[in-house]
């Protein structure tokens, strides 16, 4: 019996079709052997294969995303999958077929599509029921580099405006303290005594 697992969000799942690898006493409910990987997206053609298009094609999505992030010209072309821009919110597919006289499935996505299908992969990378030997899948783009922040210094670039925004703030207010006038206060505090 097989297990299934999904990954899901918003409109995109991948469903992934396997049995554990018993030789490494793992649990009835782990995926260390892919037989099969199904891709679905909303309004879509079903997009499947097995596991030995799935690596490719999920660093073809890796290193796309992270052109696209680097501002480089979005363009991405190997033997199974091409991944260009038309424009800034449309990025065309082209899945090439292995077996000889199937035409290439051509899809258009938008950017949402782009980063819920990311956000599939990257769950699929992160669970702990999916065992992938490291060196057949996605082994082209460090795990950090996946969510854009390829470093200490790109996060650091990240905080820092907010930081610096409230840092400003909390010293103009404390300055505006000083160069209060406080003599109406007294004269209002004398008033109220006096009577």
């Amino acid at each position: 019996m097989q297990n299934k697992l999904s990954f899901n969000q918003s409109s995109v799942s991948l469903e992934i079709t396997g049995l554990p690898d018993y030789s490494n006493n793992e649990n009835k409910d782990q995926i260390s052997i892919i037989s099969q990987w199904k891709l679905t997206i909303i309004d879509k053609p079903l997009i499947e294969g097995k596991f030995e298009h799935l690596g490719p094609i999920m660093d073809a999505f890796y290193i796309y995303s992270n052109i696209l992030i680097k501002n480089e010209i979005p363009i991405y072309e190997s033997k199974l999958i091409d991944i260009k821009a038309d424009d800034l919110h449309i990025h065309n597919i082209v899945l090439k077929s292995s077996k000889p006289n199937v035409k290439p499935l051509i899809l258009n996505i938008g950017n949402s599509l782009l980063s819920d299908i990311i956000n599939c992969f990257d769950q699929l990378n992160e669970s702990s029921k999916v065992r992938i030997k490291i060196d057949n899948l996605s082994t082209n783009i460090p795990k950090k580099e996946r969510y854009g922040f390829s470093n200490k210094f790109n996060f650091f670039n990240f905080i820092m405006p907010s930081f610096i925004s409230i840092c400003s703030l909390i010293l103009c207010s404390s300055a505006f303290i000083y160069f209060y006038d406080h003599s109406e206060y007294k004269e209002k505090n004398e008033l109220l005594n006096s009577k």
